[in-house]
């Protein structure tokens, strides 16, 4: 089994602890350090959508949410809309999780809506995205398009929305349950709710359905004082287990975690704390083993640009921000691939994300990949691995921070619950 204990044995580890146990002043310790170390194994339970205790199978045969990893053959997936996406206003978390050059670009056309010119390529190309899949024999859904420039007040802020094009990032879907994320940036406080007509659907077929915990998003949540002014700066806080995002309450991104049957790994990022890990790994348990892995990263925001699990036992690796647990992973078999330079142009706008959305893939099955038809590079490495892509481009639709595993969420793939680990 594998086992990650980032609090052992290593400087960042003390000092996250030391951080952490600051911020709580020592009450929550305890199960700090225990996110940190990997849900024991236990027995394994069967899960059912329904209440008969006789039943055999962990899904119920007419439920159509059913994935337990990245890489089994996929039946059904939700594409996100591009249309109506807004910018975003300049609010702290923003500001720590978009690089400085973009920084007019949010203090001028935040709450409005993105270049019209831009966004109608992008929706256009997420369009054919969506037939490709379909002529893969993927049925594919989407959410609803929403006015996401509407002015928004809770109690403790007010917002515009910013859009529904990254499914990802707020849909899990573990097994027959689809867990919605609470999110961390204000501007997508109600993102969810171009899913519902969705999720109730698959509710309906018998799918479990929970909703994470809902920060209420005060200001205790962040650091309003971040110190952000170059990226050394980005490298030595994240190095410190400093981050825009407090441990005032839980709050996670789904895109800080990925699968692979009874392990799920999941990174400590800008949008992703330790208390909504704990939450996670709670839940979950004793059923699935949530890791904590985290890497030589400025700016850590969704692992599936980071570290990309392809297929059983393979995983792509960003040269530019190693895995600190790396070994472990070695150790247990895996192979460990790095995948080649971005070939994006570096005036090509990429208002959230870097050029490494080139690796954000999406695996139809262990033998087919969903690559952007402009990065021959990797290309030509799916190939040497055996692996047929198919070719689409979406350079419009990285603009606004995503690529293919970002724009997507997989509802059903069809496999059954294993360990690669033990």
């Amino acid at each position: 089994m594998l086992r990650v204990r980032c609090l052992r044995g290593g400087s960042r580890g003390a000092e996250a602890a030391h951080y952490i146990g600051s911020r709580f002043r020592g009450v929550f310790t305890g199960w700090v350090q225990r996110t940190f170390q990997s849900t024991q194994a236990a027995a394994a339970s069967q899960n059912t959508c329904a209440a008969d205790d006789k039943a055999t199978s962990p899904v119920p045969k007419d439920c159509l949410v059913c994935s337990y990893n990245e890489w089994d053959p996929l039946e059904e997936v939700i594409v996100g809309r591009a249309e109506n996406a807004c910018v975003p206003p300049f609010s702290v978390e923003v500001k720590a999780n978009t690089y400085e050059k973009y920084w007019g670009f949010y203090q001028k056309f935040g709450g409005q809506s993105f270049p019209k010119d831009h966004l109608k390529k992008a929706v256009a190309e997420i369009e054919e995205m969506c037939n490709i899949l379909k002529g893969e024999g993927v049925i594919v859904k989407r959410p609803d398009p929403i006015d996401w420039s509407v002015k928004y007040k809770t109690p403790d802020f007010e917002s515009t929305g910013m859009y529904a094009a990254m499914p990802r990032d707020i849909l899990l879907v573990v097994g027959n349950e689809i867990i919605e994320a609470p999110m961390a940036w204000r501007a997508r406080f109600f993102e969810y709710r171009a899913y519902r007509r969705l999720i109730k659907d698959y509710f309906n077929s018998g799918a479990k359905w929970t909703t994470a915990p809902k920060p209420t998003m005060a200001d205790e949540l962040y650091d309003q004082n971040y110190p952000i002014h170059s990226v050394e700066d980005r490298h030595k806080l994240a190095a410190q287990g400093k981050f825009v995002t407090t441990e005032f309450e839980p709050c996670f991104d789904a895109a800080d975690f990925i699968r692979a049957g009874r392990d799920i790994f999941v990174q400590r990022s800008q949008v992703t704390n330790y208390m909504g890990i704990e939450w996670m790994r709670r839940h979950l348990a004793p059923d699935y083993r949530v890791h904590i892995i985290s890497f030589k990263d400025p700016n850590p925001m969704h692992i599936d640009a980071t570290f990309n699990i392809i297929g059983p036992g393979l995983v792509l690796s960003n040269p530019d921000r190693p895995c600190h647990q790396i070994e472990l992973f070695k150790k247990a078999g895996w192979t460990v691939i790095q995948p080649p330079v971005p070939l994006i142009p570096d005036d090509h706008p990429l208002w959230m994300s870097s050029k490494w959305l080139s690796m954000n893939v999406l695996m139809l099955d262990e033998k087919r990949v969903m690559v952007d038809a402009n990065e021959t590079s990797i290309q030509k490495m799916f190939e040497k691995l055996g692996i047929s892509t198919i070719k689409v481009n979406i350079r419009h639709a990285n603009s606004l921070g995503g690529g293919f595993h970002c724009w997507t969420c997989d509802i059903r793939r069809r496999g059954t619950l294993q360990s690669y680990f033990d």
